[in-house]
């Protein structure tokens, strides 16, 4: 059983700003309101990732954008640098260390 409230959040919780996703897809339908949310998003500080995309559901066309922290790229990038920096660090490349895998 839950210790928060009917409201859905605890007191603790109602004091902590929330935390921004690094990743958000933005959907709905095709009209201002929809390009209000991705404008906001923008305002925020995300950024657009890829194109937008559009799918026909018999009565309205639905729109996607993803959209991105630029932050989030540069601590991913960063990852995989300090991920590729050891690999080329590792001195046990040798057989035994690849055995089992084709």
């Amino acid at each position: 059983m839950s210790d928060a409230p009917v409201g859905g959040t605890l007191p603790s919780q109602q004091d902590k700003p929330e935390e921004k996703l690094s990743y958000r897809l933005i959907t709905g339908p095709d009209n201002r309101a929809f390009c209000e949310r991705v404008s906001a998003a923008l305002a925020e500080g995300y950024v657009l990732h890829g194109n937008p995309a559009a799918a026909f559901n018999g009565r309205d066309v639905i729109v996607a954008q993803a959209v991105i922290l630029p932050a989030a790229i540069a601590t991913a990038d960063a990852a995989v640098a300090t991920a590729v920096d050891q690999l080329d660090l590792d001195d046990d490349l040798s057989a035994e260390a690849f055995e089992g895998h084709a």
